[in-house]
């Protein structure tokens, strides 16, 4: 038990080495989390009738709206202040400033690729699908709930979006960011309530009536994922630290909108029966 309670170092490398280039975790997260969501999603096309075929139009809009979304995300609601001056970095991987420096694409914000994905499912399902923006959104929060679970994950690995101090022996200290003290494990925390949240969703798609009431699971997707979030910042160190003294910190203020339009999603009279 005492085991359990003990901190654990955690200093991993940034990726797998493989010969001529780095494969980083934080993209094979992602990587995993996108062909995981191809596969849920031919299942649910298999089982609903439509043509595969219209699954590669759904991986490119959504893979697009993720970080295209998540990019402008953390752009506008964390960093404007900076990136007002440095606008050409927004979409490449690179500082100019103070020296030129090959950075990758650090600061991705989960309010951002929502919004973003909720965007591109309007547009395909009037291009692409020809069937109400609901009947998609519906049921791509599935395969987003279990994407959401490795984005998290990465996070962690690369020691990231952090917790607070436990103030004890409990946690895990982040030596990559030259700390000695245990931290909550935030990213983890909120990776298992993802999974959990990704289980209901499937559960309430596969095994029930619920996938006829337009707009329930995109509604009640929006309620669980964004609760969860909400509470779980008050484990995490704020991401802009001039809104520390906030009452509730940047990540949980954009949370309480999509709670709201969850609940009206999930409450709103509609049909039984969609097409």
């Amino acid at each position: 038990m005492n085991m359990l309670l003990n901190a654990i170092h955690w200093n991993p490398s940034e990726g797998l080495n493989l010969g001529f280039f780095t494969l980083h975790y934080y993209s094979l997260m992602f990587l995993i989390a996108f062909t995981l969501g191809w596969y849920i999603m031919k299942s649910i096309y298999t089982r609903e009738g439509i043509a595969i075929e219209k699954l590669d139009s759904l991986f490119i809009y959504t893979v697009l709206a993720t970080l295209i979304g998540a990019r402008l995300g953390h752009v506008i609601f964390y960093d404007w202040e900076y990136f007002q001056n440095h606008l050409l970095e927004i979409f490449l991987p690179v500082k100019f400033e103070p020296e030129f420096e090959f950075t990758g694409f650090r600061g991705l914000a989960s309010h951002g690729a929502a919004i973003g994905i909720i965007i591109a499912m309007y547009l395909y399902a009037k291009r692409v699908l020809e069937k109400p923006v609901l009947w998609i959104l519906d049921r791509i929060v599935i395969p987003v709930a279990s994407g959401a679970i490795f984005v998290r994950i990465g996070n962690f690995i690369n020691s990231e979006i952090i917790g607070k101090p436990t103030n004890s022996d409990y946690g895990v200290i982040f030596e990559k960011l030259g700390e000695d003290f245990p931290r909550h494990p935030a990213q983890l925390y909120e990776s298992a309530c993802y999974l959990g949240i990704f289980l209901i969703l499937w559960f309430l798609y596969w095994k029930t009536e619920k996938r006829f009431k337009t707009g329930y699971l995109f509604g009640l997707f929006l309620v669980l994922l964004w609760t969860v979030r909400f509470f779980i910042e008050f484990m995490k160190e704020p991401q802009v630290g001039e809104r520390a003294n906030w009452l509730f910190n940047t990540g949980q203020w954009l949370s309480i909108p999509f709670v709201i339009a969850g609940l009206y999603f999930m409450y709103k009279p509609t049909k039984q029966k969609t097409v």
